[in-house]
């Protein structure tokens, strides 16, 4: 298991990147490999069930593990077939704005081909 993060400021403040990050309906707007995501609920909680879809139509279940609303921290495993992923997201006061990252666990190659993607959906994530 490998593990990999990536980290982005921007200008968004912090309320506003982690409002992005817990309500599923906004995911597709910032995240470029999101179509649409299917939950019970809008806000993330831990336990929360459901499934991501990916712009190639993939649908990929996810649970979330942990949400931390004080310190805008919050985790989640997905899974294709028998690739599984943990990504942990974190969301802080930055001069420029906020900061976003995600650390990545997982296989590296899986890692390394999809850190491209998370890198624009964070950098989208931190604009106004």
């Amino acid at each position: 298991m490998a593990r990999l993060t990536l980290d982005v400021t921007g200008p968004a403040t912090p309320a506003t990147v982690w409002e992005r990050y817990v309500r599923v309906d906004r995911w597709a707007s910032w995240s470029p490999q999101i179509r649409g995501v299917h939950t019970d609920v809008l806000c993330i909680t831990p336990a929360l069930q459901g499934t991501v879809e990916s712009f190639a139509g993939l649908r990929i279940p996810f649970v979330v593990e942990s949400v931390d609303h004080r310190h805008r921290t919050w985790a989640w495993r997905v899974r294709l077939g028998p690739v599984r992923l943990r990504l942990h997201h974190a969301v802080r006061p930055d001069p420029q704005g906020s900061a976003a990252s995600v650390t990545l666990h997982g296989p590296m190659p899986v890692l390394a081909g999809y850190a491209p993607l998370a890198r624009v959906a964070l950098r989208r994530l931190v604009r106004p």
